[in-house]
């Protein structure tokens, strides 16, 4: 059997966003693969629940994204930048039984969050646009001879918050339009060429998150507050769009609100409470419209929802569905919306990346279908249904097959042990062909967050797997601070990221070092965004590890509350207090403030376009490492954001995977490897001179 390679992340594919049909009977999906070094294909895939070879719906041309049924089930709307010169993706509808694909939207601002209405007729989405956009048009058509500029020049900034998702706004705010279902662009044949995008929303304002009540009726949310961008208020708006009349039914808190309604009245939306919002759980409430009542469905549930899936209503508009992490997997729940009841599990299977629920009219909670995307310790991911009547699940794809039936994929071991009284839990994996009379090197990884969950799959299945195959004993955990233990789990590294998670990152990793097989005296440390403070963190601490890498870390909390988009607010809610009022208590609390003890030769890697954790907090503590003198390099990813680690370029994927490699095997005693220092920038890695990994 082969080892998994760094360079074997071009041949995994991957789902996400499995839409299950109206009638429970099939599930659209999107595959992922990457296709060269810089793109990864995109396109929309069918399978049947009853069984059968998943079929592609989709051109391979462009990128797609977001499947979702008509409500009769005979078309499927997507999103995809097909035909495009540019990464703007536009509307698409396609029968499902024949024809091609009609696409129905040319709109400056891009497509996202696309709804059908209940009788099949219109979608809304969302677009940010300029004021002047609206003002030309471009929001509902874009002329031929219309030319954008890269950015302006120059950039004057009047918000708080002016960038994310590697892209400055610019004057752009996202906003909620309606177009018919019907409408076609480019030549397309349909009834009405160009026609049918209208605005709902038409004001500079935040907002999103559409979804139908009736077919007259469309909720949306928008960010509210004396300084949008500084509340964490999100007003839920009903516009009627028959008459045009706008009502704010209720406003909620809480970062990134969801929303899901019922023909009736009932809207379930996302709540966390607004004091330090950052370390409360998300819970799932409903408002009806008609009594004014909110219920909070979830409430004595100690588990916060999860972004794996949305909050939706089954078949029979009474039964809410949603996900939240729950000990290292993703459990999928169902509450009555009536409040009679507690929610209860349905399934907890791996990693699941989105998930739906399907099935006749009136379907209750024990007669739905849920179709889910799901990964585990032997697969990177695959489409799954439930059906609850039953209990059963249902592998649908294979999407590795081949690829897995190659390569020796190792199942990690669970362990539990104490850290300060709680109990904390992590994994083990060994590499192939593992050997207890041995000994190994240990690499430890640190997840991001801080409010997160690793599991045995999921975005790192792959890194994971390839770290084992070159001769590492990989180790990782959800110490405190992580999502799925519980409120007080989670809360436990209050104004104190750094001393409360290492201690327990720390007593994990005496746990496993105590085993025979591992070196202890090899010991190696890695971690991104909130793993990357931690692993700077680790270093000032400690002179435990041989080396580290820090990817996409948090080194200097003021630089970073100045630069970042909202994330700031995790300063405020985490550390309760902000720079103006204890700048130098905020410095303790940093990386950098501990860098003068740092002897260990640290490699750090981020990103140019990541306004999530901004580059120029790792250009400090660079420059603060090669002034003590400690073995460093930076390695800077252009073109990239706060995702490179998931979503990157492949080929920079494979590049920052190899390069972990390369620096610990450079510091090892168990590889025979010069130090990364020593070599040509680029020796040994798959872009590198000689193109062959060591």
């Amino acid at each position: 059997m082969e080892r998994v390679t760094a360079a074997d992340y071009h041949d995994i594919a991957t789902p996400a966003d499995p839409r299950i049909s109206p009638d429970g009977d099939r599930v659209a999906f999107l595959r992922r693969q990457p296709t060269d070094d810089e793109h990864t294909e995109s396109t929309v895939y069918l399978v049947d629940v009853a069984g059968g070879d998943p079929r592609r719906l989709t051109l391979a041309e462009g990128s797609d994204a977001e499947p979702r049924w008509s409500p009769s089930g005979d078309r499927i709307a997507f999103t995809s930048t097909r035909g495009a010169d540019d990464d703007r993706q536009q509307l698409w509808v396609l029968p499902i039984d024949g024809g091609e694909a009609r696409r129905v939207t040319d709109v400056v601002g891009g497509v996202s969050e696309i709804a059908w209405a209940p009788d099949g007729e219109r979608l809304a989405f969302v677009q940010s646009v300029t004021a002047e956009d609206r003002e030309e048009g471009r929001d509902l058509s874009v002329p031929e001879e219309y030319e954008p500029d890269d950015h302006p020049d120059p950039r004057v900034i009047d918000r708080t918050v002016y960038r994310s998702g590697q892209r400055y706004f610019d004057g752009r705010r996202p906003g909620v339009y309606v177009v018919d279902a019907d409408a076609a662009v480019d030549g397309a044949a349909a009834p009405d060429p160009a026609a049918g995008v209208e605005r709902v929303t038409d004001r500079d304002a935040d907002f999103a998150a559409p979804d139908w009540g009736d077919a007259d009726t469309l909720y949306v949310t928008e960010a509210v507050g004396d300084d949008p961008d500084d509340s964490v208020e999100t007003a839920i708006h009903a516009y009627d769009l028959a008459d045009g009349e706008r009502e704010r039914v209720h406003t909620t808190t809480g970062w990134g609100a969801a929303i899901a309604a019922t023909a009736d009245g009932l809207v379930a939306f996302t709540h966390a409470a607004p004091e330090r919002t950052s370390m409360q759980q998300k819970n799932l409430r409903v408002l009806d419209r008609e009594t004014g009542a909110v219920a909070d469905l979830t409430g004595d549930l100690d588990r916060g929802l999860g972004h794996e899936a949305s909050p939706q209503w089954g078949p029979d508009d009474e039964t809410l569905y949603f996900a939240t992490p729950d000990e290292g997997k993703t459990a999928l729940w169902h509450v009555p919306a009536d409040g009679s009841a507690g929610p209860g599990r349905l399934l907890r299977p791996g990693t699941v990346s989105g998930a739906t629920v399907g099935g006749a009219g009136g379907a209750g909670p024990g007669e739905v279908t849920v179709a889910f995307a799901a990964s585990e310790w032997d697969h990177p991911g695959d489409v799954f249904a439930h059906d609850a009547w039953s209990g059963e699940t249902t592998r649908l794809t294979e999407l590795n097959a081949d690829y897995l039936s190659e390569r020796a994929v190792g199942e990690p071991e669970e362990v539990r042990f104490e850290s300060d009284g709680a109990e904390i839990q992590g994994w083990v994996l060994t590499p192939p062909d593992f050997e207890a009379e041995r000994e190994y090197p240990l690499a430890v990884e640190i997840h991001g967050g801080p409010h997160a969950m690793w599991s045995t799959s999921g975005t790192m299945w792959h890194e994971f797997q390839a770290l084992a195959a070159r001769g590492y004993v990989v180790f990782w955990s959800n110490p405190r601070g992580s999502t799925g233990y519980g409120e007080a789990h989670m809360q436990a590294i209050e104004r104190d990221w750094g001393a409360v998670t290492l201690a327990d990152v720390m007593a994990g990793v005496e746990t496993v070092a105590a085993r025979p097989y591992v070196d202890e005296a090899n010991a190696f440390v890695t971690g991104g965004s909130f793993g990357g403070f931690m692993t700077a963190w680790a270093v000032g601490q400690t002179d435990y590890f041989r080396a580290a890498v820090s990817q996409r870390g948090v080194y200097d909390h003021t630089g970073f509350y100045g630069s970042t988009d909202k994330a700031y607010k995790l300063v405020e809610g985490d550390f309760d207090t902000d720079p103006r009022e204890n700048a130098a208590w905020l410095w303790e609390q940093s990386p950098a403030g501990h860098v003068d003890a740092v002897d260990t030769p640290t490699l750090l890697v981020h990103s140019e376009d990541d306004t999530r954790t901004p580059i120029c907090t790792a250009e400090l503590y660079h420059r603060l490492l090669r002034k003590n003198g400690v073995d460093t390099r930076f390695v800077r990813y252009p073109r990239e954001g706060h995702e490179l680690s998931r979503s990157g370029e492949p080929g920079h994927v494979v590049d920052r995977i190899e390069r972990i490699v390369r620096w610990f095997d450079g510091y090892s005693e168990h590889h025979d490897a010069p130090r990364a220092l020593d070599r040509p920038e680029n020796e040994g890695l798959s872009a590198g001179s000689d193109g062959e990994e060591e």
